[in-house]
C-alpha cells in the first residue's frame, strides 16, 4: 500500500484490500474518513470481508455492511412503491444510478450508498407522473417560483419530490442532463433499450450506464462523488465488458467522456491508464482528501466548480441564472 493520505489511500484500498494489513493506525483513521466522505464506507466495508483488520475496525465495517443492506432495502422498497403509483400509467419507468445496480444484482451495488430514487420516464408523460405523485404523497422540496420554472424549462428532471410520510425523495428524469447542455443524448434510445428487471421495473442497458455515469460526471457535474462515480463504472467494465461501449457513447455524443471515465477508472482501480496532463487534474480534484475525509485543495475544487457551471448552460443565460440567484440569496438548480 502506498502512503498517500488522501483519495488515494481509498482507491488502493478497493483496488487491492490485501493491501491494507500493512496500514498504521492513523492511515486507518484516514482511511475510514476518506470512505465515509466520499460515501463509500459501505463498499470499502464490502471490499475488506475477510480481511484482517484491526478489532476496531472491523465493528466499523461490520456496522457499514449492516447500514448498506438496511439502504438496499429501503430503497428497493421505495423503487416498488413508485412502480405501484406509477403502473397504471402504462409507461416505461427506469431505475437510474445506486437503485438500478441494486435492483439488478450488480457488483456496482454492493455496499454502495443509496440516497434519492431516480427514475428516467419518457418526456411525454411528465405530466401524467408528475400528478400520480403528488396524489400518492410526494410534495415538492423546491417550492420557489423561479426554482420552479427553471427546472421545468431547463432541467433533465422535474424539480426534486419528497414523500411526506418517509421523507423520501425522488428525482424524475426524462433524459440524462440538462437541456442547457451542450450534449444532447438521445434519450429516446435510452429507454429503448432498457433492460425489464421484473414486471415494471426496468435499468438502462450495461453501456447506458457506463455512458449515464460519464456523463454526469464529466459533462454535468463538478466531480463531487466522483471516486463512487467511477467506482461504478470500474465495476460494470469488470462485470460486462466494453463491448459496443464506444458506439454507443458516440450515438449519445459523449464519446470523450466515457473514454475519460474509462482512463481514470483504470487509474484508480484497476491496471493503470496512459493519462493525459489534463487527465492527471481530474484525479487531483478526485482524490482531494485530507486525512481527516475534509475536502482540500479549494482552488482546483472551485475551478470545477466553476466548469460545471459553464458545462450546463450558455454564458449570458449562465449570468442570468447567477445573478437572478444572488438576488434572491441562494444557490440555483444549476449548482445542486
Amino acid at each position: 500500500m502506498g502512503r498517500a493520505l488522501d483519495g488515494w489511500l481509498l482507491a488502493q484500498a478497493l483496488r487491492d484490500p490485501g493491501g491494507t494489513v500493512a496500514l498504521g493506525a492513523d492511515e486507518w483513521t484516514a482511511l475510514l474518513a476518506i470512505g465515509r466522505a466520499e460515501q463509500m464506507i459501505g463498499t470499502l466495508a464490502w471490499r475488506l470481508n475477510g480481511i484482517d483488520v484491526p478489532p476496531s475496525v472491523a465493528r466499523i465495517l461490520a456496522d457499514a455492511r449492516a447500514s448498506a443492506e438496511q439502504g438496499r432495502v429501503a430503497a428497493l422498497w421505495e423503487a416498488e412503491v413508485a412502480r405501484r403509483v406509477l403502473a397504471p400509467l402504462g409507461v416505461r419507468m427506469v431505475l437510474l444510478k445506486g437503485t438500478a445496480f441494486v435492483a439488478a444484482g450488480l457488483q456496482a451495488g454492493r455496499g454502495r450508498s443509496i440516497g434519492d430514487l431516480d427514475i428516467l420516464v419518457p418526456r411525454a408523460a411528465l405530466d401524467a407522473v408528475e400528478a400520480a405523485l403528488l396524489e400518492a404523497g410526494w410534495e415538492w422540496v423546491k417550492p420557489d417560483p423561479y426554482d420552479d420554472a427553471y427546472y421545468r424549462q431547463w432541467m433533465h428532471e422535474l424539480p426534486p419530490l419528497i414523500h411526506r410520510d418517509r421523507d423520501r425523495m425522488i428525482d424524475v428524469h426524462h433524459t440524462i442532463l440538462p437541456l442547457t447542455a451542450r450534449i444532447t443524448p438521445d434519450a429516446g434510445a435510452l429507454l429503448a433499450d432498457a433492460v425489464e428487471l421484473k414486471p415494471g421495473l426496468w435499468a438502462l442497458s450495461p453501456n447506458d450506464m457506463l455512458v449515464h455515469a460519464a456523463a454526469h460526471l464529466f459533462a454535468d457535474g463538478d466531480l463531487a462523488g466522483g471516486m463512487r462515480n467511477l467506482w461504478d463504472v470500474h465495476c460494470l467494465v469488470a462485470e460486462f465488458g466494453a463491448d459496443g461501449l464506444a458506439g454507443r457513447a458516440a450515438q449519445h455524443g459523449l464519446s470523450h467522456e466515457v473514454a475519460r471515465a474509462l482512463r481514470l477508472a483504470a487509474a484508480l482501480y484497476g491496471e493503470g491508464a496512459r493519462l493525459t496532463p489534463v487527465d492527471r487534474l481530474y484525479l487531483y480534484r478526485l482524490t482531494a482528501r485530507d486525512g481527516w475525509g475534509r475536502a482540500m485543495r479549494p482552488i482546483t475544487r472551485m475551478a470545477f466548480y466553476i466548469r460545471s457551471h459553464w458545462l450546463r448552460m450558455p454564458p449570458a443565460m449562465l449570468a442570468r441564472h447567477l445573478w437572478t440567484k444572488w438576488r434572491k440569496g441562494g444557490a440555483g438548480p444549476a449548482s445542486g
